[in-house]
Formats: C-alpha cells, structure tokens, sequence
C-alpha cells in the first residue's frame, strides 16, 4: 500500500510512477518524502531478506522478488540489506527527519491465507497470525526508537469488506498494531475507520466504495488520499 501500484508491469521500471500515501503526506505538509517500502514485504522480511515475504525478495512460487527485478524508490546500500537496517543507517545518518511512517502485516495475512487450508479464517490461526505481526511489529519499533526520538505513526489496514469476517479480522489486527504503537511511544492513523465510514454507503464494501481497486486489494487514489489524510490529522495534532 505505502508503495502505490499499478497493474501493468511495462511502468515497473520506473518507481515515478508508483504513488502511494507517503507521497501525498509529504506533499500536504511540505516536506521531503524517502519512501523505502517495497511492494509484498512481510513483517518477517522487513527484518530479515532471507524471511518469506509476499513478493518483495521472494515469494512463494519464487526465490527472487520485485526488489531484484525492478528499482524501489530509494537505492537500498546493499542487495541484501533489509528494510529495518536500512531505516536504522537512515535515521542515524539523518538527523533532519521529522516523521517516520509504517504500515505492515497485511501480507503476513495474505501468506496466511495462501498456506491454510481455511484461508486464515480460525480463530486459532488468527491469534497465531495476531502474535507474530505484533512481535515482529515491536522488533521493528524498538529498532527505530534506538535511533529516533521523532514521531511515527503507525498505518492500519482498511477491511476490503466490512461485513464479512475477515473484515472483523481486520479491524482485530489492527487493534493489535496499535496496541504495539503504544507501548513504542508511536501514534495510529487508523485507516481502518477512515475507510470505513466511507464505505458505509456501499453496504460496507471498499471496492464498491470506489475506494480499492476492483477485484483487487490496492486502495484507488481516493483511497490513497483517505490513508494520507489520516496520516496528516494524527501529525496536525
């Protein structure tokens, strides 16, 4: 989601054309965006490259990712440099960062799904999928805490469709990352509830809503601008 997306993978080479919500929160409160995401990482793979991600070094049909064939936003300092180690050099190196932003687990889910044979949907692998993003999540903010005193603000996941059960999953998720924030001293932009008042309309469902892309997962650009807006009101306050 930080990323942006686009279907077509002739405008993967070049990353310009990739807007997500870091871009749009830069814009509206002028300042300078690095936007180290990268598209199908998991909350293991943001710590280590060699963890299973949903796309980004690997995937599960595959041992070689988007970062290997397509540029990022930002040059990483080494091909095998993880996202945390290159967030940590970042924040050591720069001392003129006012805002750090994060939103990941979303793929954890997606793995989930694709490796059970419920699609996630227990209650029993939901707490296990819960307790791995949240530990991890609290692996990765008390690596950034080490060198960052500034604010971040941690992004939750909007539901595709609010009436359904993975939809309640979500929101439990989301819960969970916050809960993490916290304890790290970080704040929430809950996008959760920013989609969700506007898909309230549309029976609940986001891709009815206009505001993620149909038969898909990725917000549209309304959507993008929901999640930034939601960004900008927690950095206003």
């Amino acid at each position: 989601m930080p990323f942006g997306y686009r279907g077509a993978s002739a405008e993967f080479s070049d990353p310009e054309n990739f807007v997500g919500y870091p871009e749009l929160v830069a814009e509206e409160l002028g300042l300078e965006v690095m936007n180290a995401s990268c598209p199908g990482e998991t909350t293991a793979s943001f710590l280590d490259i060699t963890a299973q991600s949903n796309g980004c070094d690997n995937s599960l049909q595959s041992g070689f990712g988007y970062r290997t064939a397509y540029p990022l936003h930002v040059r990483y300092d080494a091909l095998d440099q993880s996202q945390v180690d290159f967030a940590v050099n970042t924040l050591t190196e720069n001392e003129d960062v006012e805002l750090v932003t994060l939103q990941i687990g979303a793929n954890d889910a997606f793995l989930c799904q694709q490796t059970t044979a419920d699609r996630c949907s227990s209650p029993a692998e939901i707490q296990s999928l819960a307790q791995t993003i949240q530990g991890n999540l609290d692996t990765i903010l008390k690596a950034l805490r080490g060198h960052y005193h500034g604010q971040i603000v941690v992004v939750t996941y909007y539901a595709l469709n609010y009436s359904d059960a993975f939809g309640t999953a979500t929101q439990v998720l989301g819960n969970g990352l916050a809960q993490v924030a916290a304890a790290n001293g970080a704040d929430v932009a809950d996008g959760y509830e920013a989609f969700r008042a506007r898909a309230t309309d549309s029976g609940g469902d986001s891709i009815a809503a206009g505001l993620v892309l149909p038969n898909d997962v990725h917000p549209t650009d309304e959507g993008q601008q929901l999640l930034a807006d939601a960004v900008a009101a927690v950095v206003e306050d």
